[in-house]
């Protein structure tokens, strides 16, 4: 019998895992670290307001004085929000990598436009985009949505820079969205250059790439990433009703479903990899109180049907056959090991990279899951 924690719904079949005497997980233990760094209530409003604070007074005289990341979901158009709520001066960053939603539109336009908040878009070539994409399916890895990823990141940078803005705001939340296993999730700017340059047909020329000497530079132009959802209680139903209420906005049916594209990698990550993504989402609930560990444990037995829509669609755009596609589903599953990456660098840069995170210039959450 495979064993499971006895917290949380992670098991023994989850890439680096290990558990304590009781059987709780490492990951849960991860989660209690970020409790402790991040705490919520009085002391970490009190910690908000003074990031806020320090926001506002280097933002004297700018049009704006932090940026933040839009994709049309929850999270992200929550901490629009919240930035106005501290007073803050936004400006909202998105990168498209035209396999938008209907529905992503239409909540990034509608929260944006009853907050006045200006919007900076990095629209992706469609063709070089696609290309990339086939390339991460040829190379039979699980990390295909990690362009998406990589991206936004690199063009959060690019917007604070071109707008001397010394702040990010991300709107990731390790109590909701979960921690994700290293072995499962893993991308950094030189596994998408070896991938594409192995696999891609074109050459990558206007992709937003983030290469270790692009980072390194942010970090010294002291641009500062901070997590605001990590210091607040977030009750993610009540959220969604909250943004339903005040701005007319959708629901789009599971967490970052609002992609088109991240539609289809789920499926793939399910179908091909045995990845189901609701074991981190729903761990982070039952860690948090907001779902039990018995709903979740019985939930995951369910089977998500199979996007024949998606799978068509993507089908058409990559300009794959359907004995194609079968080859790539047929191909031996590979990961970031197989392929060169930044990460025995971030290893070796380890010291580095504490000094960054206690410095704001990167997460806790990075220096923990990329240099250990």
């Amino acid at each position: 019998m495979v064993q499971t924690c006895r917290r949380c719904i992670y098991d023994a079949n989850v890439p680096g895992i290990s558990f304590d005497s009781n059987g709780i997980c490492n990951y849960c233990h991860t989660h209690d670290e970020l409790q402790r760094e991040y705490p919520r209530g009085a002391v970490g409003k009190n910690r908000l307001n003074k990031i806020a604070e320090r926001i506002k007074r280097d933002g004297k005289g700018k049009q704006y004085d932090c940026v933040v990341g839009v994709s049309g979901g929850c999270d992200s158009s929550y901490l629009i929000w919240l930035s106005k709520e501290l007073g803050l001066r936004p400006l909202a960053v998105h990168f498209d990598n035209t396999w938008n939603s209907k529905i992503a539109v239409e909540n990034i336009h509608c929260v944006l436009k009853k907050l006045d908040v200006d919007l900076y878009t990095h629209v992706m070539d469609n063709e070089e985009f696609n290309d990339l994409a086939r390339s991460f399916l040829y190379a039979s890895v699980p990390e295909i949505d990690a362009l998406t990823d990589i991206a936004l990141t690199t063009t959060l940078y690019s917007a604070a820079n071109k707008h001397n803005i010394k702040y990010i705001f991300n709107g990731h939340n390790f109590r909701t969205e979960g921690i994700m296993p290293l072995g499962w999730f893993y991308f950094d700017g030189k596994y998408i250059d070896g991938i594409h340059k192995k696999f891609g047909r074109e050459k990558m020329d206007r992709f937003p790439n983030l290469w270790m000497s692009t980072f390194i530079y942010y970090m010294f132009k002291r641009i500062k990433r901070y997590r605001p959802l990590y210091y607040i209680d977030y009750p993610k139903e009540e959220v969604k009703q909250f943004l339903q209420k005040e701005f007319g906005w959708q629901w789009y049916g599971g967490h970052h479903m609002e992609n088109r594209y991240t539609i289809f990698c789920h499926d793939i990550l399910r179908n091909k990899f045995g990845i189901d993504q609701r074991y981190v989402e729903y761990s982070a609930l039952i860690r948090e109180g907001q779902m039990s560990r018995e709903d979740a444990l019985e939930d995951v037995k369910k089977p998500i049907p199979y996007n024949e829509e998606i799978v068509t669609e993507v089908k058409k755009r990559l300009q794959l056959s359907d004995d194609e596609f079968q080859q790539i589903l047929d191909l031996p599953k590979k990961s970031a090991r197989d392929y060169e990456t930044y990460h025995p660098t971030f290893q070796r840069m380890r010291p580095f990279f504490w000094l960054m995170y206690k410095m704001d210039l990167v997460p806790k959450s990075f220096y923990i899951k990329y240099t250990k």
